[in-house]
């Protein structure tokens, strides 16, 4: 708390004249609005504005105005814990400010004696007249402001007070606060000791101002406004995450001291230490079996930020307990969309499939479509955590799937090539790291099938990117031994023969290879300085065709 003194009444200080702002029927005061009390210190000199030295306008003024005024030059400065609050002042402000009174002495005095004078506003709490106790606050640049109080106000709603207070005497009339932080907050707090309805004062307020009026509350020992504090940030709606950052941090500051604050932390945690485990995948189940279109790719998006923003936050005690889950839970539902995969293959491969109308094929079709895409999704989480090797595993023996794909017609099939696709993107970016026999498989299994389609996912499929892709398929091919390269790529180079652009381009993999095999030749011996070529020359005239 800011430092605060004690002052007696002397009959050497100067008198203040009070002028009571905003005083309800009931004798208690509203407090200032934001606006009201920032216009009123803004009316007032600033210090750090320069004017122009041209001369000021002509005014006509009163006679006994004017007399009075001069009489003000010629008296000394008032001592800065001195607010004084002028009938004119009150006037100039206007409807813009009528809860705030206040006066930092003539604008015609000398410029720089304006510019060092402080800013005062006074403030009477309650009936007029019947207040006992002057508290003066002292803000940054000078800013004063005065209150003119009760004594037991302060002392039944402030532990704050209670125990400043508790040293003096009767007489004491003054209270001195020094460096306070936010004045106008503070002030606001001590009003709300004088309302019976605290809550309705607040709701009127924004969620930001209220945290304020309760770190003036948590100072003072204002338990009753800290209570109604909590009431109002348990009902209202938090906006962003840094207005619930803001709340979250205040309320488990008070926690700590005794309040009662499980109502509000409940918004935002549970007594559970984590969430169900068949949460995440009823949330996996339902994004996988909707059927409309617009919010099943919607929510697939969200729920790929969210699992990627549980996957940054690697720091959290419980991840690796929540990772497992996470990945059990994908995995499985891999698996179910691929036996549903097969089993629709098998369907649509049988030869009394062809025969049938259209109205009976069409749902077997875009069942289909709908697990491609579902196990497209799935891949794309598990690459996203690092954790999709399993899924290159599975996909590499599905050796059944790949033989029933000629079967189909090619606008059927080609989803199922986009998920091989994005398998050989993912092993070119690094992304997954299959080993080395499940990498020569997924090759063997699925790269001519890819190449059947290739000329249908280029020119019919938007989210197809060829060069992605042929960038991918090359890499994968370059992971793996040399012997294995060549034959990859002699097979792939009599597929490009005959279809040219309807085939991968994978010339940048072949120039590579070519390198290695014939151009710099690596010695097996480890430190020998000898080079020699591969054991078995290259068959240029040869090309194994699928």
């Amino acid at each position: 708390m800011a430092e605060v003194k004690l002052t007696k009444v002397e009959p050497g200080h100067t008198k203040i004249r009070n002028v009571p702002i905003a005083v309800t029927p009931e004798g208690f005061w509203c407090c200032p609005s934001p606006v009201g009390f920032q216009k009123a210190t803004k009316h007032q000199n600033p210090l750090n504005k320069t004017k122009p030295s041209s001369p000021p306008p002509k005014t006509t003024i009163p006679k006994k105005q004017s007399s009075h005024n001069n009489e003000r030059r010629s008296q000394p400065p008032n001592p800065p814990r001195a607010a004084v609050a002028s009938d004119d002042h009150q006037r100039s402000c206007g409807a813009d400010a009528p809860a705030v009174s206040g006066s930092a002495g003539s604008d015609r005095g000398p410029r720089t004696k304006v510019e060092n004078a402080p800013r005062k506003v006074a403030i009477e709490f309650g009936d007029p007249g019947t207040s006992d106790l002057k508290v003066i606050l002292l803000g940054k640049q000078s800013f004063c402001v005065k209150l003119t109080a009760h004594r037991n106000v302060l002392v039944e709603n402030s532990s704050f007070f209670a125990e400043k207070l508790s040293y003096g005497d009767s007489n004491l009339s003054y209270l001195e606060v020094n460096d306070c932080e936010d004045i106008e907050i503070y002030v606001e707090t001590v009003g709300l000791m004088y309302c019976k309805e605290m809550k309705q004062r607040l709701i009127k307020q924004s969620l930001t101002r209220v945290l304020r009026i309760l770190k003036a509350a948590e100072l003072l020992g204002f338990s009753s406004c800290i209570q109604s504090c909590l009431e109002y940030l348990e009902a209202v709606p938090w906006v962003g995450e840094e207005e619930e950052e803001k709340v979250v941090s205040t309320v488990l500051r008070l926690q700590n001291e005794g309040f009662e604050v499980s109502p509000i932390l409940k918004r935002v945690s549970s007594h559970a230490s984590a969430p169900p485990k068949d949460t995440l995948p009823r949330i996996v189940e339902l994004v996988l079996k909707s059927n409309e279109e617009r919010g099943r790719r919607e929510m697939k998006s969200v729920v790929l930020k969210l699992l990627r923003e549980n996957n940054n936050n690697s720091n959290l005690p419980s991840y690796a307990a929540a990772t497992d889950v996470c990945n059990e839970t994908l995995y499985t539902s891999c698996a179910s969309c691929l036996n549903s995969l097969l089993s629709l293959f098998n369907q649509a491969s049988e030869p009394e499939f062809t025969d049938k109308p259209m109205e009976n094929k069409e749902p077997v079709l875009k069942q289909i479509a709908f697990e491609s895409d579902n196990l497209s999704w799935l891949l794309d989480i598990l690459a996203d955590r690092q954790a999709a090797d399993q899924f290159a595993v599975m996909w590499a023996g599905q050796v059944e799937l790949a033989a029933l794909h000629a079967s189909l017609t090619v606008s059927t099939r080609y989803h199922v090539s986009c998920i091989t696709g994005r398998l050989f993107v993912g092993i070119g970016k690094g992304e997954l790291l299959p080993s080395k026999d499940t990498r020569q498989s997924l090759l063997e299994t699925w790269l001519q099938p890819l190449i059947n389609d290739y000329s249908w996912l280029t020119h019919g499929c938007r989210s197809f990117d060829r060069k992605v892709v042929e960038e991918g398929i090359g890499r994968t091919i370059l992971t793996l031994p040399l012997e294995n390269q060549q034959s990859i790529l002699l097979a792939w180079l009599g597929s490009f023969l005959k279809a040219g652009d309807n085939c991968p381009n994978l010339q940048r993999a072949f120039e590579v290879w070519w390198r290695r095999a014939f151009i710099r030749p690596y010695s097996e011996t480890q430190g020998s300085d000898d080079i020699r070529l591969p054991q078995q020359p290259v068959d240029c005239a040869v090309i194994s065709e699928q």
